[in-house]
């Protein structure tokens, strides 16, 4: 890119998304902040992706690597942004008008603050598959501000849950330098590794206001059944190394970690259940058990599947 550089570059990778990937791309260049750099790595599309995003001008420019899955194109498109500022768009998520300009705005009053981030809505299609019309959401009728309980040193809510929805973030371009980028070797919970790591070196900002619709489809990552439990393997790895505590001295407790952890292997087990996974599932169901002896019901759900229940979802 020649001449100054932008504010912001908006990262988008992409696989075969034909579908959405217009709608994505114009509601970024929708935004009312325009200081900003849009760079779309496609990862081998063999559908009509490439053609569509070809056809935008300046400030899109598209990139394209051999498949390689969706950390190592975010990290290509790090490694090719000029921005102060990095956002990291999934190909299918829609930003409402005023994003960029309220998360900028954030970020320039709170300088210490490596990553801002917003409420999202869940965006889910009608019977027949179509998606809501994103200006059919109220968005500016929601509370302004920022959400305290979310802010400031969150490492010990991150082992929790993953509050930070990918589309939803800006992050300061030199927390990738700190922080590093997106781990290649994990097919899942690898952006929540790195908030993880971000959250050791970086105060986080919680908007109010949901600025980003979170597409809902059935080909989406936390919809598949997988036989390695990547939730529970993340953050028990993190505490073993951070322990419970923020910077800031907030923690959560060890039964507090361990009931997360139970819960988490139960909704494993679970989604494994439901996709015929009989033997992953059951032990699952033990794992949990372990963890939170007094909760039955984990325990209870062996001799159910055994018999051939199953959840329906």
């Amino acid at each position: 890119m020649t001449g100054s550089k932008p504010t912001v570059s908006v990262i988008i990778p992409t696989y075969n998304c034909e579908a959405y990937i217009a709608e994505t791309l114009n509601s970024v260049l929708g935004q009312t902040f325009q200081d900003l750099e849009l760079i779309v790595v496609d990862d081998g599309s063999t559908d009509r992706t490439r053609e569509i995003v070809g056809s935008y001008s300046a400030p899109v420019r598209l990139i394209s690597q051999l498949n390689s899955g969706v950390c190592a194109a975010r990290n290509f498109g790090i490694r090719e942004a000029n921005g102060r500022y990095i956002c990291l768009m999934d190909h299918d998520d829609y930003w409402f008008p005023d994003k960029l300009a309220l998360q900028v705005e954030e970020m320039n009053r709170q300088p210490e603050t490596g990553l801002v981030y917003s409420t999202f809505i869940w965006w889910f299609p009608s019977a027949e598959g179509v998606f809501p019309h994103p200006n059919s959401f109220e968005s500016a009728s929601c509370p302004a501000g920022i959400d305290d309980e979310f802010s400031g040193w969150i490492y010990h809510l991150l082992l929790l849950d993953c509050w930070v929805l990918t589309s939803s973030a800006l992050i300061r371009a030199e927390v990738f330098d700190k922080c590093g980028a997106f781990d290649e070797s994990l097919p899942y919970s690898e952006d929540w590794d790195l908030w993880l790591r971000i959250s050791q070196e970086y105060p986080f900002t919680k908007l109010k206001k949901p600025l980003t619709l979170y597409r809902q489809h059935p080909q989406q990552g936390n919809r598949i059944a997988r036989s390695i439990d990547y939730r529970t393997e993340l953050i028990s790895k993190a505490a073993a190394k951070w322990g419970l505590c923020s910077r800031d001295g907030r923690c959560i407790t060890k039964r507090q970690f361990r009931q997360n952890i139970a819960r988490y292997h139960m909704e494993f087990g679970l989604n494994n259940l439901a996709s015929g996974n009989l033997k992953v599932a059951n032990r699952s169901f033990l794992k949990s058990w372990l963890k939170s002896p007094v909760k039955l019901k984990s325990l209870a759900y062996i001799p159910a599947a055994l018999l051939g229940w199953r959840p329906k979802w």
